[in-house]
């Protein structure tokens, strides 16, 4: 199969996909683009943002920001006021947050409530705990994860995107990403399934707090970057953004006790595809990936634009995209 043969075999089968990129020892082999992207487009990468804000709290880890991620989130929130008879918010951790394991007042995302609010992370809080106490149950959250971007910006007093910028993005040669926070429900929801390229912006809420669940827009090249980065220890041209530390521990594989998520494992924020060659991605709904195979030095890159009925490319990339490649070189 040549290039063209998988455009075309891409065109039919994945009609959604915008960009692909992929690097193979630290070297760009494949780049492409479909439905009149250009190279350099964005598409919202969905949940994909729940790993790149892990990076970011490696870094303000790193940083000393944050002392350790067995703080708890209340220690980070002085002045927020405990719901009455509220008692397991107490014993969260910021650990909790990022393995998807702290317990909340609620079933699902609350969109309409947080999104509603004056102050998303305050919200959040207001939803966090609930009387079962602390089971360690895997629960998937997206909205109520705001907390993770609210403790960012209690530690840095930087926005989101500004901290993003300074210490991620321009580092590794992503542009410089702005905010955009949505005056109305529909632009938000114009935000999240419109099929044109976006700019290099990142969802806000209205004190210009960064969504860590969603809302990041990134072209597939900045995708890819962003993965070899993470296929090379922290390290971005001998240049070390983030430590060695946090990627051996961000993508330290844990059972999830549902087969709701196609019997993956979890990290911090990452997906583990296999633990034992080191596989790991991003993922956000509508098929955006960022894919790191430790094993073979590879890294895919899909960008992609919405399209409810796709969760995730994972086989797409190891039964096409991967072989080509290996083939190819």
């Amino acid at each position: 199969m040549n290039k063209d043969e998988l455009h075309n075999i891409i065109s039919n089968s994945q009609s959604n996909i915008c960009q692909i990129v992929v690097y193979k020892d630290s070297e760009k082999v494949y780049s492409d683009e479909w439905n009149d992207y250009k190279v350099d487009d964005c598409t919202h990468v969905m949940s994909a943002t729940k790993s790149v804000v892990s990076l970011l709290i490696g870094i303000a880890l790193d940083q000393g920001l944050i002392k350790s991620l067995d703080d708890k989130v209340l220690d980070y929130f002085p002045d927020y006021t405990v719901k009455r008879g509220e008692r397991t918010i107490y014993d969260i951790t910021i650990k909790h947050l990022l393995t998807m394991r702290a317990p909340y007042k609620c079933k699902g995302d609350p969109w309409s409530k947080v999104c509603s609010s004056d102050d998303w992370t305050k919200t959040s809080l207001d939803l966090l705990g609930g009387r079962k106490g602390i089971t360690n149950d895997f629960n998937y959250q997206t909205v109520c994860l705001h907390i993770l971007t609210g403790i960012l910006h209690k530690v840095s007093n930087m926005t989101t995107v500004d901290y993003a910028n300074k210490y991620l993005f321009e580092p590794i040669g992503v542009k410089k990403h702005t905010n955009y926070y949505a005056e109305t429900a529909g632009d938000h929801k114009h935000f999240t399934m419109c099929k044109d390229p976006k700019e290099n912006v990142w969802f806000c809420d209205p004190t210009q707090i960064g969504t860590p669940g969603y809302g990041l827009c990134l072209s597939a090249t900045d995708m890819a970057k962003i993965g070899l980065l993470c296929l090379n220890k922290g390290k971005y041209k001998d240049k070390q953004i983030v430590s060695s530390n946090w990627i051996d521990e961000m993508t330290q594989p844990v059972l999830v006790e549902s087969d709701k998520f196609r019997n993956m494992m979890y990290g911090y924020l990452w997906w583990i595809i296999d633990k034992e060659k080191k596989i790991y991605a991003a993922i956000g709904n509508s098929g955006n990936v960022i894919y790191v195979d430790s094993t073979n030095n590879i890294v895919v890159a899909i960008a992609s634009y919405f399209k409810p009925t796709v969760f995730d490319r994972v086989d797409f990339i190891e039964t096409v995209i991967k072989p080509f490649i290996l083939e190819k070189l």
